[in-house]
């Protein structure tokens, strides 16, 4: 049975996220969603909500499954059995520096590859810390999360709003 690995912080999961995981799943018998938190990111969600998030929105795609985790990546990816990280791209930024992570996995751990998936063209501008910040000055999100997720959001910087009065 091949296991891939698809991490990430998932603040909150956008439509890019899903094709990523769809095509993803594809490639491999299980794919083992990890979220985790990126200490040097601010969360808007708890690592539960996230959880709860992705579980959610993933619950009909077979052979996926969902958990939290706090270490090193290829630790985690080792932990679940991975010979696969799946990581998507966006720009030649995002390239940078996941080619470097590689680099840097494969030193950790040379019995786990990385497999980059570029992301759908009509989804490659989105990134959840755009949609944190349009969400925050009111603007639509609905275009680059899930439905419920857009709930999600608004409720909380509803929250937050109320919190900085």
């Amino acid at each position: 049975m091949r296991t891939g690995v698809y991490p990430g912080t998932f603040d909150p999961i956008t439509l890019g996220h899903m094709d990523i995981i769809r095509r993803g799943a594809k490639l491999v018998d299980k794919l083992v969603i990890g979220v985790t938190t990126n200490a040097s990111k601010s969360p808007m969600f708890t690592v539960e909500e996230r959880l709860a998030m992705v579980r959610r929105e993933t619950a009909d795609l077979p052979g996926v499954e969902v958990v939290s985790f706090d270490s090193l990546l290829m630790d985690f990816a080792e932990s679940m059995g991975a010979s696969i990280i799946v990581r998507g791209l966006r720009a030649v930024a995002d390239f940078e520096y996941e080619y470097q992570m590689a680099g840097m996995n494969q030193q950790l751990n040379n019995r786990v590859e990385t497999v980059f998936l570029m992301a759908d063209v009509a989804l490659q501008p989105i990134a959840s810390r755009l949609v944190k910040e349009i969400a925050l000055y009111g603007g639509a999100i609905d275009r680059f999360v899930p439905r419920q997720v857009v709930q999600e959001v608004v409720a909380r910087v509803e929250k937050i709003g109320k919190k900085g009065s």
